[in-house]
């Protein structure tokens, strides 16, 4: 689904906790603007990570930014496809995503009426603030993993933490976050650390 985002303040006292997961890169295999099923395919361990972190209480929520819809690759229908493709893989793993967040804008690539400058276009923050907004979550005890700087920016300006993994594009340079080779270790993190 596409979000219009809106500035929220987290629901502290009823909130679930949630990991905002980019896709690309740190779901499944980075390829440059992937649409097609054939061509998904899961980074290894991702789907067993997510079976701990939703056993654990945490939410799981994908949102990615989808700038191929904009630039006229593909469509938000193919996007959705390959959406319910990932679910139903996921679900033989016992995953179930509790959302996914798609933004299909780009404000200098796009075609109308894709082409604007938008609040959901991670690094800024809406597609995470309407997550919370619509599924209860409490951002500051949220978790935003991805792969891309921007990811992190999202992450930050919606008052998660932000965790880089190394499995897409940003692969060597130093960052100001912790960061670890894939989602695994990533989700290991999360689930070391002590409760609130």
């Amino acid at each position: 689904m596409t979000p219009h985002p809106s500035p929220l303040t987290p629901h502290r006292k009823t909130a679930r906790r949630a990991v905002f997961l980019d896709r690309d890169g740190t779901i499944n295999v980075e390829k440059d603007y992937l649409y097609r099923i054939v061509d998904f395919e899961f980074i290894p361990g991702v789907p067993q990570a997510l079976k701990k972190l939703q056993d654990a209480g945490f939410l799981l929520v994908v949102v990615t930014n989808q700038s191929g819809v904009a630039r006229g690759y593909y469509t938000l229908d193919d996007v959705d496809r390959l959406h319910q493709h990932m679910q139903v893989k996921l679900q033989s793993f016992g995953v179930t995503l509790d959302g996914i967040y798609v933004c299909p804008h780009h404000p200098d690539k796009g075609q109308p009426p894709y082409d604007i400058d938008c609040d959901c276009r991670k690094g800024k923050p809406g597609m995470l603030l309407q997550a919370a907004e619509d599924l209860k979550i409490d951002l500051v005890r949220s978790f935003m993993v991805g792969d891309k700087l921007t990811d992190l920016e999202a992450g930050k300006a919606a008052n998660c933490q932000s965790l880089l993994v190394r499995t897409g594009y940003v692969s060597s340079f130093r960052v100001e976050v912790p960061a670890f080779p894939d989602l695994p270790l990533a989700g290991q993190y999360i689930l070391s650390l002590p409760r609130e």
